[in-house]
């Protein structure tokens, strides 16, 4: 590869060949692949993208920004929602844009994009326009961002029992390439069948990087020869009663759905004994994630295509998981003795193809075994979990699972001596020597140090955003709601209680997504509440994205008077800049944050719904915008003298800032303000102590750069460079903001120059909030030998630490 040649828009701009490029980056390409795939066989498409953002996919709306150039070239439209259902009834239009004169377009494919909560939101959506169906060259690909572990969610959530319900062909990828190959396949599948396609994103997939081929004719496709389509098509139409929907739903839609998977080989088996001449006995059918993590295991366990031949293995990869394709899975199924199912969460292929072949002779059906053994579900008083499905599975406990099942008719001693390992290893791992993590929290010079305070006696709700911390700080608050709910747990509470008031934490982005309702309905129940709607200018748990819309503090005002709100308060950090505001709701008074124990007790008092607004903006999003010299940086800077400090803590206390740490000096324990993370709030002077000192106008000196030419550099030997003719795993660790990340790409990219293989898993979560961060790295000679692509615990070959905790 030319290495001079190499741009960071080669993810977009490149026509074919290999870029580098996350799972993330891929649904941006994604659009622009189907364009180019569009012309050339003669149509004249464009693309249309909404959704709203939420982890695993919290960052796509930023990455469709920055792609935004190129999307545009290519007819690609990008328009966040407002929330998930409005974002997908947008979608639903653009299939109907044929339907009428003044089309510009033969159709619009569409993207609709979401986290878990997210579709669960959506049903009633998604079932009206997945029955309403499709354009002949439109499509509709609707990307579900899985959090099966909670890592940055209130609940572990799986989509695919959703998309079952209301009828929609989920797809599973399992890596990067996928995401592209299966994202083609969706598009032209929903044309086919005039379905919506699903398309399931869990955070393994969606946030690894990989090299991949972005020939936009890579995937070539078959269009059924063994499905005739009914009489007017199976695409969407108007006039189209309900009973007619639900009749071309279910007699031909998914029947066509099928008939393009069966044409297509989505479903295939990619190991057979048979090819060996061996006959097959065990047979494994997963998808998506675990299907890497079954090749993993398969490792783990020393089990080669060869070996896996000998014991008589059979693997199938199921590429549409619902609804689950017949003909494929009786091929798979013939001479089999026993089937293992490896998924993740709740059982769906499972029960799929039991039905399937339950009525088969008994002679030659296989025993069909996955989260339990043949004891059954619920046979037992207990769960007794081969494959659990709480939490995720790890090649390590799929391993188990598969040397347990192998080992009723086939012995080996490596094998034994591989899981012997594999078990000393989780028994170690289940009792760490460490106890303490790395816990996420406020940023230095947040508001939510201050705004989510209540007054003595008072107790608070929390809600969806950063806000939601303080359910593990010393704050008062305690139970949470889903996006959109918060307080109204109040309304069911307050009758049967003698609390006679709770306050109820609302961040700005959650109010223009649809917590105004939850106020609305507080104000019908006429209950004793105080919102205090938290307002930081940016949706900062995502990454600082803009509220999708126009929403000021004045508009909030007038607004919350409109629907029956009569006592608000705006409070804020910087009252000057009030003195030009002319447009809040009558009689609002503004209040300086000092005053905010004053402002809530009296609030507390009233009889009805009530509001503060807390206007702060973001600390996080303040750093970025001083950064592009967009927000002027204060010329002040705060240091503590450590001889006249006396290691109170006070100043911590008063402003709860991460900037505000401990030192260990001759004369013990003192405090220091860490310049690096100080995002100049200055709340730490609220402890009126002697010994800070405030430097108006100076400046940080900056640290000397080393010489490119220092003596001693031109003497580093090369390093030995490892062997990768197997998987080399580098596990990077530190905190939000440390480069870990950055480490990962860098990495990566080096790899894909090399023409290697290589993948890269980057675990965020909280990241910007001080939680842990990890970079998992794979290379390999051969790309096709790199399976999971997180890095097991004891299976990393290098680790660069970036934080002791976390590492």
């Amino acid at each position: 590869m030319k290495r001079d040649a190499i741009r960071l828009d080669d993810k977009y701009t490149q026509d074919s060949g290999r870029v580098f490029l996350s799972g993330v980056q891929a649904l941006a390409r994604l659009p622009m692949l189907q364009r180019q795939r569009d012309q050339a066989a003669g149509l004249n498409t464009a693309g249309f993208i909404s959704g709203y953002r939420g982890s695993p996919l919290g960052g796509l709306d930023q990455t469709l920004w920055k792609a935004k150039p190129h999307l545009t070239r290519h007819h690609v439209l990008f328009q966040p929602g407002v929330n998930e259902d409005l974002a997908a009834t947008a979608v639903w239009g653009t299939q109907q844009v044929n339907l009428f004169p003044g089309a510009r377009y033969d159709g619009v494919f569409a993207m609709w994009y979401g986290k878990g909560p997210g579709v669960d939101r959506c049903g009633d959506v998604f079932r009206h326009a997945n029955a309403a169906g499709t354009s002949r060259h439109g499509g509709v690909l609707v990307v579900a961002g899985d959090d099966h572990a909670a890592r940055s969610s209130t609940l572990p959530h799986q989509t695919d029992h959703i998309f079952k319900a209301v009828m929609m062909p989920l797809l599973a990828p399992s890596g990067v390439q996928e995401y592209l190959d299966l994202g083609i396949h969706g598009w032209a599948l929903s044309r086919y069948s005039g379905c919506w396609t699903a398309f399931k994103a869990v955070a393994d997939t969606v946030e690894s990087s990989a090299s991949v081929d972005i020939d936009p004719q890579r995937v070539q496709i078959l269009l059924p020869e063994d499905f005739q389509l009914p009489p007017g098509g199976l695409n969407i139409r108007w006039p189209d009663p309900p009973l007619v929907q639900e009749e071309r739903l279910l007699h031909h839609k998914l029947y066509a759905a099928l008939a393009y998977c069966r044409a297509n080989r989505l479903n295939r088996i990619v190991i057979d004994a048979r090819d060996a001449g061996t006959p097959a006995r065990l047979g494994i059918i997963t998808a998506g994630k675990a299907y890497l993590d079954v090749r993993q295991a398969l490792d783990d366990l020393g089990i080669d295509e060869r070996l896996a031949a000998e014991i008589g293995i059979r693997l199938y990869k199921v590429g549409m998981t619902w609804p689950l394709e017949a003909e494929g899975v009786r091929r798979f199924a013939e001479g089999l003795e026993e089937i293992l199912v490896v998924e993740e969460k709740r059982q769906s292929i499972e029960y799929q193809l039991k039905e399937e072949l339950y009525n088969w002779r008994e002679d030659v059906r296989p025993r069909v075994i996955g989260k339990f053994d043949e004891k059954g579900e619920w046979s037992l008083p207990h769960s007794d979990w081969l494959l659990p499905a709480a939490h995720e599975l790890t090649p390590a406990i799929i391993a188990r699972a598969i040397a347990a099942r192998i080992g009723r008719f086939f012995t080996s001693p490596h094998i034994r001596e591989r899981l012997a390992f594999l078990e000393a290893k989780e028994k170690a791992l289940a009792q760490p020597a460490v106890a303490i993590q790395r816990s996420p929290y406020f940023c230095p010079g947040c508001p939510h140090n201050t705004s989510t305070r209540v007054p003595e006696g008072s107790r608070a709700l929390a809600g969806i955003g950063c806000h939601y911390m303080a359910i593990w700080m010393d704050r008062a608050t305690a139970t949470f709601s889903h996006m959109g709910g918060e307080g109204v747990a109040w309304v069911g509470q307050a009758p049967f209680t003698e609390t006679r008031h709770v306050f109820a934490n609302l961040g700005d982005g959650t109010y223009f997504h649809s917590g105004l309702l939850a106020i609305r309905q507080a104000v019908a129940a006429q209950v004793p509440i105080t919102y205090k709607i938290l307002y930081n200018d940016a949706v900062a748990m995502t990454g600082g994205q803009p509220v999708d819309g126009e929403l000021t503090v004045a508009m909030i005002t007038r607004q919350l008077a409109a629907e029956g709100v009569h006592k608000m308060v705006v409070v804020t950090d910087d009252t000057e800049k009030y003195a030009t505001v002319t447009d809040l709701a009558p009689g609002v008074p503004v209040r300086h944050r000092d005053e905010l124990d004053r402002v809530q007790r009296d609030l507390r008092e009233y009889p009805g719904v009530s509001a503060l607004i807390y206007d702060q903006t973001c600390a996080a999003e303040k750093r970025r915008r001083r950064k592009r010299g967009t927000l002027p940086d204060p010329a002040r800077r705060v240091f503590i003298h450590e001889l006249v400090c006396e290691g109170c803590g006070d100043c911590g206390v008063k402003s709860n800032c991460l900037a505000v740490v401990p030192v260990e000096t001759e004369f013990g324990r003192k405090r220091a303000i860490d310049q690096s993370a100080c995002n100049k709030d200055f709340s730490c002077l609220k402890g009126f102590c002697p010994s800070f000192v405030t430097v108006e106008g100076g400046r940080l000196r900056k640290g000397k750069a080393p010489q490119r030419d220092a003596a001693g550099f031109g003497d580093l030997p090369l390093p030995l460079l490892p062997d990768t003719r197997q998987p080399y795993g580098i596990l990077v660790t530190g905190i939000g903001g440390s480069g870990v990340v950055t480490i990962g790409a860098l990495v990566g990219m080096a790899a894909h120059l090399d023409g290697k293989g290589v993948t890269t898993l980057d675990m965020t979560g909280l990241a910007q909030k001080g939680g842990a961060v990890f970079s998992h790295l794979r290379i390999c000679d051969r790309p096709q030998d790199i399976h999971a692509v997180r890095i097991a615990a004891g299976e990393a070959r290098c680790v660069i630490g970036g934080d002791l905790v976390v590492s």
